[in-house]
């Protein structure tokens, strides 16, 4: 189980990765290292129609996201994340992920291949907690995490067990756009 804390801890730290990110490649990175982690620990066991929905809070940008599966087959598992940013616009992710691994084979922006972005994060502390976002009141993992490259530190919520694919929950990371807050709103596990 501390495995799996630890996955989706990192899966929800991703969102400083890129060197000089657009407001897309900080809200994708929410969700990638700890897809991994998560399968190494459990495999990745997600389902078509699993989906969590949140907002996402940049300071002067607001938006939604929605995560889902798309597809499961011989190739891996198909994760969107589809993005309403306001005025920052519409984007859509598309990340082919390998269920035993973790490993994210591929990743589309707008239909456009994209780099996966490596990390190099630190988890500081974690602990029990409780927290209360929108989509309810939930146990859940309290992790501080470090962006050692940034040298940033990054507060996420988890809970891997109930909510599907990343278990967030929520994220508090900076960002070259200030705080970036991301809270789930609701959630459907197949």
């Amino acid at each position: 189980m501390f495995k799996a804390l630890i996955a989706a801890l990192a899966l929800s730290f991703s969102v400083n990765v890129f060197a000089a990110p657009s407001v897309t490649d900080v809200l994708v990175q929410v969700q990638l290292p700890a897809i991994a982690e998560q399968a190494h620990a459990l495999g990745l066991d997600w389902k078509v129609g699993d989906s969590a929905n949140y907002n996402i809070d940049m300071g002067f940008i607001k938006g939604k996201m929605v995560m889902s599966v798309k597809s499961t087959g011989a190739d891996g598992i198909w994760m969107t994340q589809d993005m309403d940013l306001g005025f920052a616009g519409k984007q859509l992710v598309e990340t082919l992920i390998d269920p035993n691994t973790g490993e994210i084979k591929k990743m589309l922006v707008n239909g456009k291949e994209q780099q996966v972005p490596k990390q190099n994060i630190e988890v500081i502390d974690v602990k029990e907690d409780h927290i209360t976002v929108p989509a309810g009141t939930f146990d859940c993992v309290h992790a501080r995490l470090k962006d050692k490259d940034q040298n940033a530190e990054i507060n996420a919520w988890i809970n891997p067990q109930l909510i599907p694919l990343s278990g967030l929950l929520k994220q508090v990371a900076p960002s070259q756009f200030g705080n970036v807050t991301v809270e789930l709103t609701s959630f459907s596990k197949k």
